[in-house]
């Protein structure tokens, strides 16, 4: 598929089939989220890749709008920021940096660059055919999704993506996407000045 196809097809599919995601669609879609930028090539995202039982744990534990045709896709991934990626190789002797502090961080790059790494997620869907999905995570919940599956404090969950074969009638949906018109490319870009 052309790039500029992935990018007009790309919508959030909020209705799967339980048709399995292949193998190699799965690895091609993680293998494409690792290629996001990453300041400092910090790599500090990682993502926990759910199937079978282990989505119904997720699902089981968390509070979410996810509707049970979204809990259907028989893919979910939950991307982690790990901000200790970024303040440790950033104080690394080619960095200028002596310490970790964050006050030199304008803005936190390691959410910046795992949202990016989620947008590589749901653009590869679209690549592979499939549909995906983004929806937060409650920050509530943080705790009991890392105990449950044993990661690492320093790692927070950003979100995660269901993934899976689209279930939707074509056309127009209730959804935000299809109800509200989108903004026109003059009111959204500024060449020179606002």
């Amino acid at each position: 598929m052309e790039f500029q196809d992935v990018v007009r097809r790309r919508r959030m599919v909020r209705e799967f089939s339980d048709e399995p995601v292949s193998e190699e669609s799965l690895r091609r879609i993680m293998h494409n989220a690792l290629r996001g930028p990453s300041a400092g090539f910090s790599q500090g995202q990682e993502f926990l890749v759910l199937r079978g039982a282990d989505r119904a744990r997720f699902y089981g534990l968390v509070q979410l709008w996810a509707a049970e045709s979204v809990r259907a896709a028989p893919v979910l991934v939950v991307a982690f920021a790990v901000k200790d990626a970024y303040l440790d190789r950033y104080a690394e002797p080619d960095k200028g940096w002596t310490d970790r502090s964050e006050d030199r961080w304008p803005v936190p790059f390691w959410h910046i660059d795992t949202g990016m790494a989620v947008l590589l997620i749901l653009q590869t869907a679209v690549d592979e055919g499939l549909g995906a999905v983004y929806f937060g995570i409650a920050a509530e919940d943080f705790d009991r999704l890392r105990a449950e599956f044993g990661v690492p404090a320093t790692h927070v969950p950003i979100g995660a993506v269901a993934i899976g074969h689209s279930a939707e009638a074509p056309g127009p949906q209730d959804t935000s996407a299809w109800t509200r018109r989108r903004k026109r490319f003059e009111e959204s870009v500024h060449f020179g000045q606002w």
